[in-house]
């Protein structure tokens, strides 16, 4: 991994990028990012793998769909992760219900990236293609490997790839390509972490 060029790239694209060796230095650094602050989680097995809901709660207003205490659309801070991280400088997000990519968009003030050195990419083309044919039929194996009566076909298949089903319960509802921090944010950032995280 050249960590310099990739760095430059999403400087370049108006990123921050901070580097960690290890998740615990990450969640150390986000605490203190987002201490006294409110905070609301995307859905991702990254963040979850980190214990990062746990440990900023102590800290800050957290909220979270996942641990059943509802959904923050406009909290001060946002945090989630990519399906993919182009070494060219974008990210890339795959959603279903649009909570997920939405908030990265509009609403909070800073938003912040966290993930593995997994999801990186060499292109912006091979980001895609990870979201489509990695990330996105993991995560429907996830949400329907246990109801059959739901499942897509990528999930049936046992999520090998993308079969472009346009299912009824099909999370491939839209993709958001992140070329740069939107103009309503005061600071978006990308947290990369030397170990394999998530999907």
């Amino acid at each position: 991994m050249e960590l310099e060029r990739i760095r430059a790239a999403f400087e370049q694209h108006g990123f921050c990028v901070k580097y960690f060796d290890n998740g615990a230095q990450a969640v150390a650094y986000l605490s203190k990012q987002t201490a006294g602050k409110t905070v609301s989680f995307g859905g991702s097995k990254t963040l979850e793998a980190l214990g990062a809901y746990e440990t900023l709660g102590k800290q800050a207003d957290v909220h979270w769909h996942w641990k059943g205490d509802g959904y923050m659309q406009t909290p001060e801070v946002y945090l989630t992760s990519a399906n993919a991280v182009s070494e060219t400088g974008e990210l890339v997000n795959i959603d279903g219900a649009g909570n997920r990519v939405s908030a990265t968009l509009y609403g909070p003030k800073e938003v912040y990236f966290v993930c593995g050195v997994n999801k990186l990419t060499p292109d912006l083309p091979s980001a895609m293609e990870r979201a489509q044919n990695i990330a996105a039929p993991k995560n429907a194996m996830r949400l329907f490997g246990d109801h059959p009566d739901k499942m897509t076909a990528c999930a049936a298949a046992g999520g090998d790839k993308c079969y472009h089903c346009n299912a009824p319960r099909s999370i491939c509802r839209a993709i958001v390509i992140h070329q740069g921090p939107m103009l309503s944010q005061e600071r978006c950032e990308l947290i990369l972490i030397g170990e394999e995280l998530g999907y």
